[in-house]
């Protein structure tokens, strides 16, 4: 069955799976929440409705002013319900369980209201799991998805940019940084992208970034995420003629870079203000409007790494950035890129 068939033949499956997770959310409120009770008036229950919606109500207000993580990854263990793929067993998954409810609890505090989901490896092509998270909670999450570049891209791709996908994950891996993106279905990919505003989201090292750059001039149009700075630091030296080859990705205007997985970068060690240096450069290379702040939870917070420790460095701790940079950061090129309509 192709991945496309995939997307809308689970969808019978998703019942189940839907039910399962309404009625684990409804059980976790119970426990949390139930009061024992003898009879309630149509006055309290009419006052409880009215609550309600004003909660409602306040919730969609702060998820459209609220910051927005641009890259995180969650995962169940409910791996009946959502099957890994061959190539990952239970003992991969670490830790054992991040799921959205886990998330918030960290996120929130912060000042978070919107995540953009990145399809986690455990799950291969299939992405069920993070269409039916985003689809539990409309408007508060939305999607980069994996793809086989070879099985009907194109089709595949308008088919998950119907259920909340804004985004397609390319992985360079350890291919020939020549020729890893010369495949047709890639090209495919790349244009369809650009017809439909879906970004392009690389996750390579700075090896890999001469043939993104020649792949932006074949598809001017297509709009480019960089992940993690081009996973520049990793080694613990940011290199200039590493940041030189991501700088020069900013001649194309679709190209946006994350400044995000502070913990996996430079000295890889809080405040993360080692990192400012490139972060400045990258500032005015683009623009602030064309860096988004994420975290790559649950990784930020593994190891001694905080939530708050990743946004405060953005938030608080560059003095170089204005009131201005920190909302686009922070918010407001996310927004653009995978909550609305990308500009021409």
């Amino acid at each position: 069955m192709s991945q496309i068939d995939q997307v809308h033949a689970r969808q019978g499956n998703r019942l189940t799976r839907r039910a399962w997770m309404t009625a684990t959310a409804a059980a976790a409120a119970t426990c949390m929440t139930h009061k024992p009770v003898t009879a309630q008036s149509n006055a309290a229950q009419s006052n409880a409705a009215q609550s309600n919606a004003a909660q409602s109500n306040a919730a969609q207000s702060v998820a459209g002013k609220g910051y927005i993580d641009a890259h995180v990854h969650v995962w169940t263990p409910d791996t009946k319900s959502y099957p890994l793929d061959d190539r990952y067993d239970v003992s991969a998954m670490q830790p054992p369980s991040f799921t959205p409810e886990q998330l918030w609890r960290l996120a929130e505090p912060s000042g978070v209201s919107r995540i953009v989901l990145i399809q986690m490896s455990f799950y291969g092509f299939d992405n069920s799991y993070m269409l039916d998270v985003i689809e539990k909670a409309p408007g508060r999450f939305s999607g980069v998805a994996v793809i086989d570049p070879n099985d009907r891209p194109a089709e595949t791709m308008k088919a998950l940019k119907a259920k909340g996908v804004r985004g397609f994950r390319i992985v360079s891996g350890k291919r020939d940084p020549d020729r890893w993106l010369s495949g047709d279905g890639m090209k495919k990919m790349w244009a369809c992208a650009a017809d439909e505003s879906l970004a392009i989201c690389p996750l390579i090292n700075p090896e890999y970034l001469p043939s993104v750059n020649k792949m932006c001039r074949q598809f001017p149009q297509t709009p480019v995420v960089i992940d993690h700075f081009a996973r520049i630091g990793i080694d613990g030296t940011i290199s200039q003629r590493d940041l030189d080859a991501l700088c020069r990705l900013a001649e194309h205007k679709q190209t946006y870079v994350k400044t995000s997985a502070f913990y996996a970068l430079g000295k890889k060690a809080a405040p993360y203000t080692d990192l400012g240096p490139m972060i400045h450069r990258l500032a005015h290379a683009f623009g602030s409007d064309r860096l988004m702040w994420a975290t790559d939870c649950p990784y930020q917070v593994q190891g001694g790494h905080t939530y708050h420790d990743s946004i405060d460095l953005i938030r608080y701790k560059l003095d170089f950035l204005t009131d201005r940079d920190r909302s686009w950061m922070l918010r407001k090129t996310a927004e653009k890129v995978f909550f609305g309509a990308i500009g021409r």
